[in-house]
């Protein structure tokens, strides 16, 4: 089923009006809706009051009128879901294709050959979401720091934010790759990045969490707004 990300960046005067939406969003006719919070960085010191993002899930396209007519800025990424593991508020929003119809990669039609550098497959967009445990928060924003320079080096890292339903203790980022290599070798070679995922099992920072990944198939809009950091376009409709 298709998936959106909305984005907004919203005039600091309406900062109020914003944060009244995020908590009765009134969305209706989806089968899955998130409004959250963003920050620059992955901490919670790096909250940005002026970016406000959605993740919906509907066989129809969603519009957010009132969201739009509140920003400044916009921008819509559409994704097709490749792969999702785990939950979000004990749900399970993003279906996968059938497995038959995906090559080992998680991209239809492609192959997934990291290991050798190769380029395969379109834009790919990673989203993680945990809800941390309340003993468990010292612990985790120490071990946050040491990733953050590797992700902004990423070689094919496109855009980054962190987003949050709440201030503290719900933990989220979503990054725009140029294609499903450059993500997997940051995430499976980059030593920091391994260090953190090596510890979550052993330090049980999360009481729920979920990693999904999706093929970018549209943006449209205000790149700027996803925190755009690379001019890479391929793959894509831009509008």
């Amino acid at each position: 089923m298709p998936v959106t990300l909305h984005v907004w960046r919203v005039p600091r005067r309406r900062v109020a009006a914003a944060m009244i939406r995020i908590a009765f969003p009134g969305v209706r006719d989806v089968r899955f809706a998130k409004f959250v919070g963003t920050s620059a960085g992955f901490l919670p010191r790096d909250a940005d009051l002026t970016r406000y993002a959605a993740i919906t899930v509907s066989e129809t396209p969603v519009r957010l009128d009132k969201w739009d007519k509140l920003a400044v800025a916009s921008a819509r990424v559409e994704l097709e879901p490749l792969l999702s593991r785990g939950s979000w508020s004990g749900q399970r929003p993003f279906t996968v294709p059938d497995r038959s119809e995906i090559s080992g990669s998680g991209i239809p039609g492609g192959t997934d050959n990291a290991a050798d550098g190769g380029v395969h497959g379109p834009m790919v967009l990673a989203l993680t979401r945990a809800r941390l445990r309340p003993s468990k928060m010292r612990t985790f924003y120490r071990a946050v720091p040491a990733v953050v320079p590797e992700v902004e080096r990423a070689p094919g890292l496109l855009a980054r934010f962190g987003i949050g339903e709440a201030p503290i203790g719900y933990q989220g980022t979503i990054s725009l790759w140029r294609n499903a290599a450059d993500l997997a070798r940051f995430a499976y070679r980059q030593p920091e990045h391994r260090a953190v995922i090596a510890r979550t099992p052993a330090d049980r920072w999360y009481s729920e969490e979920l990693f999904a990944r999706f093929a970018v198939r549209e943006i449209s809009g205000d790149r700027v707004v996803l925190g755009w950091v690379a001019g890479d376009e391929r793959g894509v409709t831009q509008r």
